[in-house]
């Protein structure tokens, strides 16, 4: 069952960059963003002969500051860890047939992939990707609970910006989408963060990824064009914690920094 998940992550990231120019599952429980579920594994280095690990923690292998810029604008394979939250989801029942999405106003239709549901599209030499594009139809087009212009990283996990007509008062974001939806993948692109330190957009993105793999859902992290912050901070974050987790990152940043102004317009 591995083909679907690793063919979409193919798919996504391969238009990705080369692109230019229903059922429910709504009898699973609500969650409260104070309720997320800390991580229980993490990757591990190896140690030096007569070292042996904590007990209350285990060595991560750190990645280098600016290791994020030479990474492909999509991964070359997918972790053996994600191929098996993957397969534990289709197990639970996630729909290996659809995928959702999480991210602010440059995630919202009609721009973020609605063309590969409407049809507006042209293909070229990847026609052979037709296939993988009908597999996941619904889902290039719909409307996500966890997408909204002015999200953020934080916003789609509180219950401040809940949808209580759909998703009831006490549901974040974040678990109405995969309550409603029930997908086997979650696309996370969330480029606002204002003026917080990237420290902060880290830990909270951190805590949405623990979320996602308690549901045995698989997340695609994606990297952004711009620079607002002037350091690339939020960049080298998203990076950090699609590699701690082993999880596939969209490297959109490479793909638009060739372009004129990065492929970034004026108001930034």
């Amino acid at each position: 069952m591995k083909k679907p998940f690793i063919v979409f992550c193919f798919l996504f990231f391969t238009l990705a960059a080369c692109t230019s120019g229903t059922g429910n599952n709504e009898a699973a429980d609500d969650l409260t963003a104070t309720s997320l579920p800390v991580p229980t594994e993490t990757l591990t280095a190896t140690l030096p002969p007569g070292v042996t690990p904590s007990a209350t923690a285990s060595i991560t292998p750190t990645l280098a500051p600016d290791a994020w810029k030479t990474m492909p604008v999509f991964p070359q394979d997918i972790s053996e860890r994600m191929i098996e939250v993957y397969q534990r989801g289709l197990a639970r029942g996630r729909d290996s047939k659809r995928f959702s999405k999480f991210g602010d106003c440059q995630s919202v239709n009609p721009y973020f992939l609605t063309m590969f549901d409407t049809g507006d599209y042209r293909l070229g030499d990847y026609a052979y990707l037709q296939p993988t594009i009908d597999h996941f139809a619904g889902s290039w087009a719909r409307d996500s609970f966890g997408v909204k212009g002015g999200f953020n990283v934080a916003s789609v996990q509180t219950l401040y910006w809940t949808d209580p007509a759909n998703c009831g008062k006490n549901t974040p974001p974040m678990a109405c989408e995969i309550n409603k939806f029930n997908p086997s993948i979650v696309v996370i692109s969330f480029e606002v963060w204002w003026e917080k330190p990237a420290a902060d957009y880290e830990m909270r993105m951190h805590s949405l990824v623990d979320f996602v793999l308690s549901q045995d859902v698989v997340p695609i992290l994606a990297t952004k064009a711009d620079n607002y912050e002037g350091n690339d901070s939020v960049n080298a974050a998203i990076a950090r914690v699609a590699y701690d987790y082993g999880i596939p990152l969209w490297n959109f940043w490479a793909a638009t920094y060739p372009l004129d102004g990065h492929g970034v317009t004026e108001d930034g």
